[in-house]
């Protein structure tokens, strides 16, 4: 039985305290409190900041990003030994596509090299000291043992790629196997244009290249790809095949045609009003093939065992064309002589 004292009940819920919430970090993340006044609850945090995209749901463009990196490693820096006429005709690709460039010559050509943004180097010292990518051999063929044995290579990275754009291959290749350390890599190449047959773009001409030596590790192979690929994004007819290969067809595509061309140099042939057709790609033979020097005329006799035969074989020809005119020539004057209705005048004919 219950008092009066307790007839009314209450019942009481108990009360929460207060939470009190910290006030807002002032600027750089710092709270003021002052100095009676300290937060004893957890450690306050930044707020993280939301990157909204502008024109997208995404707070990050990751695909342009990727885009940007693979160009980036794409690029590379390429070291020209020999800057000479067809050094400079490489290089101005080059540069467009945006890769550094590295120039070294026995001629100074710096002031040409500074319209390209290369930068030239007189000392092949200071050249290497710059670590190149790529060391492309652009010398004559000729010059290029004397040249490649001048290059301080323990200077370079040790995997440093070596190619070469000589119009001859298996005498590069076995000359960068036996002079350069084993770990660089090598790429044979032979750009079949140069800046006369190229002026209009190199957009379907055929571009040879060997793999030599190229490291198994996806860095090198990768190296390897981006060098390469300056020429296939230029429209080059990419044709691989090996060096020996390239010497058997060289003979013919590239020796034949300057023999001939400098053969009808010799002739002094002039344009005249009747042109046709045939001769005026003879005359166009003539300047291209006797704009480029004789070193490399001579260079593709001395250093294609192929030659050789194929300079036999092309006095063999002239020979037997010169026999077929001239047995002909012989028949017809046979039949005026033994078979023609000519007789010996009658000595009743004659006045006496």
């Amino acid at each position: 039985m219950l008092s009066s004292s307790t007839s009314t009940l209450r019942l009481h819920q108990p009360t929460r305290p207060h939470r009190r919430h910290p006030p807002a970090p002032a600027a750089g993340g710092a709270t003021h409190l002052g100095p009676s006044r300290r937060w004893r609850g957890p450690p306050l945090r930044a707020r993280p900041q939301r990157i909204r995209a502008l024109d997208a749901a995404q707070p990050f463009d990751y695909e342009s990003r990727a885009a940007g990196l693979l160009e980036e490693r794409q690029r590379l820096k390429i070291a020209i030994v020999g800057f000479g006429n067809f050094g400079q005709f490489l290089a101005r690709t080059f540069a467009r596509q945006g890769h550094t460039l590295l120039a070294h010559s026995r001629t100074d050509h710096s002031a040409l090299a500074a319209t390209l943004g290369a930068s030239f180097f007189t000392d092949p010292h200071d050249l290497c000291e710059c670590h190149p990518d790529v060391v492309l051999l652009a010398t004559s063929i000729l010059s290029a043992e004397a040249v490649l044995r001048s290059l301080p290579v323990h200077r370079l990275r040790r995997n440093t790629l070596f190619v070469d754009v000589l119009s001859v291959k298996e005498f590069p290749k076995n000359l960068l196997l036996s002079s350069l350390p084993p770990d660089f890599d090598v790429i044979c190449t032979h750009p079949m244009f140069g800046p006369e047959s190229a002026r209009d773009g190199w957009d379907g001409l055929p571009f040879v290249f060997d793999k030599v030596r190229v490291g198994d590790c996806p860095a090198r192979r990768a190296r390897a790809e981006a060098f390469l690929n300056i020429f296939e994004c230029e429209g080059c007819r990419m044709v691989e095949m090996s060096c020996a290969e390239h010497d058997a067809h060289a003979a013919e595509t590239q020796f034949l045609t300057h023999t001939v061309g400098r053969m009808l140099a010799m002739l002094e042939l002039r344009s005249t009003p009747i042109n046709t057709k045939g001769y005026e790609t003879l005359l166009r033979l003539v300047d291209n093939t006797c704009s480029d020097s004789f070193d490399l005329y001579n260079g593709l006799f001395m250093y294609n065992k192929n030659s050789t035969e194929l300079l036999n074989r092309l006095e063999w020809a002239m020979d037997s064309v010169k026999k077929k005119l001239f047995d002909g020539l012989h028949d017809v004057l046979r039949k005026q002589l033994f078979e023609g209705s000519a007789q010996a005048p009658s000595t009743s004919n004659v006045r006496k």
